[in-house]
C-alpha cells in the first residue's frame, strides 16, 4: 500500500531535539550540581530548570553531530534518550533528525482480529543479523500468512550480541543491527506486505553495563522496593514516568510501530502513584490515537485480568491482549512429561489445565501455585474474550531460558507437536511462532550475551548456578556442558537455517502451517473481533481427550482432539467440519475442528 510519504515525530521532554535554530538539549540530572553539554568537542554549559532538569541550546548544531554530557568530576555520559550512539553504550550519542527517512507506504494498520505473530530476533532471524537483511526476509512471512512480526527488543545494550533485555539506551536501536533509518525501512517494508510490526519494550529495569542514570539521577531508582534486577525503578518521580511514557509514543510515531509488546509487568511495581504507571502509558497511547489500531499486549505471570477489560463494545480499554504461558505450560507437559520447576504445577491435571486454558485463558485463576509456594496465581478470565490473550508453543523464553535452548521438537515426538500446532493456529486465542517454527526449526535458541571480564564470569556462572535444582544439572561437570552465554558460538549456533525451509521435511511442515492459516484467515477471523466473553466450555479434558467449543461472533467452532497414541470417541460434534478426519472416532494425535451457526453478538 503507498501513498503521500508520512513524517511523525515526537517531542519529547528527554533528550536533544533539532529545531529550526539547531538543538535543543535536555537532561534530568538532580543528583548533579551543574552539566556541561560536549557537542563536536566544544562545551556548553547547561542551564538549570527547575527539580534537577538541565537544557542548553546550541544554534549551529546539525545532524550527525556527536554529543555527550560531562559531569563535575569528569565523567562523560550518554544521552540517556538518544536515538543513537556514535559508537558503544559508553560513548558519545549521535544527533539525530527523526524526519530523515521518507516513508514509502501510507500505512493504517490492521484489526487484531486478523493477528498471527511470528517473533523474531534481529540477529538470529538472519545470517547477516540486521534490520536491511530481515527486511529482505519479510516476504517469506507474509506468504506462510503471517501477518504480525514481533520484534525482540532492539534497544541498545552493552556488547554486539543479545537478546535486548538488557538495554540501557531504550530510545537507541542497537547499532549492531543497524541505523535507525534501517529499523525504519524494515517497518516499512513490512508495512508494504501488509505486515504489522510489534516491538518488544523493557520498562522494568536497565541492564547491567552502560546504564549511567544513578550517576547524575539517583532518584531513578528507589530502595524501598527490589526487582530481580536490583533496586526498582521509582515511576513515582514525575520525570522517570515521562521518560517511559515518552519512549513507548516515541516508538509508535517516530517509528509507525502497530504496537508493543512490555516484557514482565509484574516487575513494573508503582504503588505509591495515583495512577499506576502502567495504565498511564496504556491512557496516553488510547488518548492520542483514538481510533488507530495500535495493539498492546502484556507478559505477567500473575495472570491479572484489570489490564485488559473491554469496553462495552469490545474494544480494549487499556491493554489489548496478554501472552498466555498457561497454554505453553501445560501443552508443554503433555508433549515432554516434564515437570521441574514452573512445570510442577502443570504435572497434575494437565489435560483439564490445557482445556481450561483454551475454553477461558489462564489454567490458573485463584488456585494455589506449588511452584509459587503455595500462593494463589491468577484471578479469574473467562470473561474475557479470545483475543485477550495471545497463545504459543515456543518463544524466545520457553525456548532461551533452557539450559541447552531446545526447540520443541527435539523434547517431543512430531506428531503431537503437529497435533498441538493445529490447535494452537485454529483456537479464537491470537496465535504467536517463534522464527523457524513455521518450518519445523531444530536450531536451538540460547542465551546469549556480550559481556566482558567480571560481568562475564557472573553471567557465565550464574546461568550454571540457575539449573543446579534441576536434576539433569546436579553434578558439577553436567552444568559445565551448559553453553557459555558470552561465547560467539553461542550465538551463531542460535540462528536459523533458512536452508530447512527447502528440505523435505521443512516443505512439509510449511504446507501444514500455510493450509491451517488459509483456514484460519476464512472460517474464523470473521468471527473474532465481536466475540464475547464467557465463549468457551469445555466438554471433555482426559487422559489425551479435549474438547472445547467456543461461541463466537455469529459461529460456534467446535474442537475435538486426541492428543494420545489410541484411538478414541470424542463428544459428539454438530457443524461443517473444517479440519481434520470425518467419523465419530479420532485417530492418535488428530484433531478435528468444525463450524457452527450461531446467533451474532449484539453489541452497543
Amino acid at each position: 500500500m503507498t501513498g503521500k510519504p508520512t513524517q511523525r515525530s515526537f517531542p519529547r521532554t528527554w533528550g536533544a531535539e533539532l529545531d529550526a535554530a539547531g538543538a535543543r538539549f535536555r537532561l534530568w540530572a538532580p543528583g548533579q550540581t551543574e552539566v556541561t553539554l560536549r557537542i563536536d568537542g566544544r562545551d556548553h554549559p547547561m542551564q538549570r530548570v527547575d527539580d534537577g532538569w538541565c537544557s542548553a541550546h546550541v544554534a549551529d548544531a546539525r545532524p550527525g553531530a556527536e554529543y555527550a554530557f560531562v559531569m563535575p568530576d569528569g565523567l562523560t555520559v550518554p544521552d540517556p534518550a538518544a536515538r543513537a550512539q556514535a559508537g558503544d553504550v559508553h560513548g558519545p550519542s549521535l544527533l539525530v533528525d527523526p524526519n530523515a527517512y521518507r516513508w514509502q507506504n501510507d500505512w493504517q494498520g490492521r484489526p487484531w482480529a486478523e493477528a498471527v505473530i511470528m517473533e523474531i530476533h534481529i540477529g538470529t532471524f538472519t545470517p547477516e543479523g540486521t534490520f536491511r537483511a530481515a527486511a529482505e526476509r519479510l516476504p517469506h512471512l507474509a506468504e506462510t500468512g503471517i501477518t504480525a512480526v514481533e520484534i525482540m527488543p532492539v534497544a541498545q545494550f552493552a556488547g554486539n550480541r543479545g537478546w535486548g533485555y538488557d538495554g540501557v539506551l531504550p530510545y537507541a536501536p542497537h547499532p549492531a543491527y543497524g541505523a535507525p533509518e534501517d529499523f525504519k525501512a524494515l517497518i516499512d517494508t513490512a508495512h508494504g506486505l501488509s505486515l504489522m510490526v510489534l516491538l518488544d519494550v523493557v520498562y522494568n529495569h536497565f541492564g547491567p553495563d552502560g546504564n549511567y542514570l544513578h550517576v547524575y539521577a539517583p532518584r531513578f531508582f528507589t530502595d524501598r522496593r527490589k526487582t530481580p534486577w536490583g533496586a526498582a525503578i521509582a515511576y513515582e518521580e514525575p520525570a522517570v514516568r515521562r521518560f517511559f511514557i515518552e519512549n513507548a509514543l516515541y516508538w509508535l510515531e517516530e517509528y509507525h510501530l502497530d504496537g508493543l509488546r512490555l516484557d514482565a509487568i509484574d516487575n513494573v511495581i508503582d504503588p505509591e502513584s495515583r495512577t499506576e504507571i502502567l495504565e498511564e502509558i496504556a491512557t496516553e497511547i488510547r488518548t492520542a490515537h483514538p481510533d488507530a489500531p495500535l495493539h498492546l499486549t502484556t507478559e505477567d505471570y500473575r495472570n491479572i485480568t484489570r489490564l485488559h477489560e473491554r469496553a462495552s463494545n469490545g474494544s480494549p480499554l487499556l491493554y489489548t491482549a496478554e501472552w498466555n504461558d498457561d497454554f505453553h505450560n501445560a501443552a508443554h507437559v503433555v508433549a515432554t512429561h516434564e515437570s521441574e520447576g514452573y512445570y510442577v504445577d502443570f504435572a497434575q491435571d494437565h489435560w483439564a489445565k490445557l482445556a481450561r486454558s483454551l475454553a477461558e485463558g489462564f489454567a490458573f485463576q485463584g488456585e494455589v501455585s506449588q511452584h509459587m509456594g503455595g500462593k494463589p496465581r491468577g484471578e479469574p478470565s473467562a470473561h474475557l474474550p479470545p483475543l485477550a490473550f495471545v497463545d504459543f508453543l515456543q518463544n524466545h523464553d520457553q525456548t532461551g531460558n533452557r539450559a541447552f535452548g531446545e526447540r520443541l521438537l527435539t523434547l517431543a515426538p512430531e506428531s503431537m507437536v503437529r497435533a498441538l500446532t493445529e490447535i494452537l493456529l485454529l483456537s479464537p486465542h491470537v496465535p504467536l511462532m517463534f522464527m523457524g517454527e513455521e518450518w519445523g526449526e531444530t536450531r536451538p535458541f540460547a542465551f546469549f550475551t556480550d559481556f566482558h571480564g567480571d560481568l562475564a564470569e557472573a553471567v557465565r556462572e550464574g546461568r550454571r548456578r540457575e539449573f543446579s535444582a534441576f536434576g539433569a544439572f546436579a553434578d558439577p561437570a553436567q552444568r559445565a556442558a551448559i553453553p557459555d552465554p558470552n561465547a560467539e558460538t553461542t550465538f551463531e549456533a542460535s540462528k536459523i537455517d533458512w536452508e530447512k525451509r527447502h528440505s523435505p521435511t521443512g516443505q512439509e511442515w510449511l504446507r501444514l502451517v500455510r493450509q491451517l492459516l488459509v483456514l484460519r484467515r476464512r472460517e474464523l477471523v470473521p468471527h473474532l473481533a465481536r466475540a464475547p466473553g464467557h465463549g468457551g466450555r469445555v466438554l471433555a479434558a482426559d487422559d489425551g481427550l479435549i474438547a472445547v467449543d467456543w461461541t463466537l461472533d455469529g459461529a460456534i467452532v467446535r474442537l475435538r482432539a486426541n492428543l494420545s497414541d489410541r484411538l478414541v470417541e470424542p463428544p459428539a460434534a454438530t457443524g461443517r467440519r473444517l479440519h481434520g478426519p470425518d467419523g465419530t472416532t479420532l485417530p492418535p494425535f488428530t484433531i478435528r475442528v468444525l463450524k457452527d451457526a450461531a446467533e451474532t453478538t449484539e453489541t452497543e
